[in-house]
């Protein structure tokens, strides 16, 4: 996407990320984690702000910074990052609330045509995976780098 985005700061195995939010409530650090799971090449992707105490990803809290579209697109940047390191991997995302997954859901139908270009892209229904159609809902989404980024 080419959309405005935030600085990043990852980790040395890029599964962490951290970048800041600019706007009316102020400065937020926020956090995309990439995280193993059970099945091989397949990892979680959690994103949120960053608490400020304890340095733990906090996926509920609501910021309301005005940004939003910047922010999705610098989560996208760290999934590009992090793909671009592991081309086998699958990446999972769902909203931990199901009004984020519909905010997920109308973001990548929004780039939809960017996001396919790139990676292949399913969407859970169910217990059941199909190939994204933007005018359908999900209850989660996994994507997969196409090719190797030049």
């Amino acid at each position: 996407m080419k959309l405005p985005r935030y600085a990043t700061k990852a980790d040395e195995l890029q599964t962490t990320f951290e970048f800041v939010s600019e706007g009316p409530r102020g400065r937020i650090p926020k956090l995309v984690q990439f995280s193993e799971t059970n099945l091989k090449d397949f990892y979680n992707l959690a994103f949120g702000d960053k608490n400020p105490e304890t340095g733990a990803l906090d996926d509920l809290s609501v910021s309301n910074n005005g940004d939003s579209e910047k922010v999705l697109a610098t989560v996208v940047d760290a999934v590009y990052a992090f793909c671009y390191r592991r081309p086998e991997a699958w990446v999972f995302a769902m909203g931990s609330t199901p009004a984020r997954t519909r905010l997920y859901q109308m973001g990548l139908n929004r780039f939809y045509a960017q996001v396919v270009e790139d990676f292949d892209l399913y969407g859970l229904q169910g217990e059941e995976w199909h190939p994204f159609q933007p005018a359908l809902s999900y209850d989660a989404f996994v994507v997969q780098l196409k090719h190797p980024l030049i």
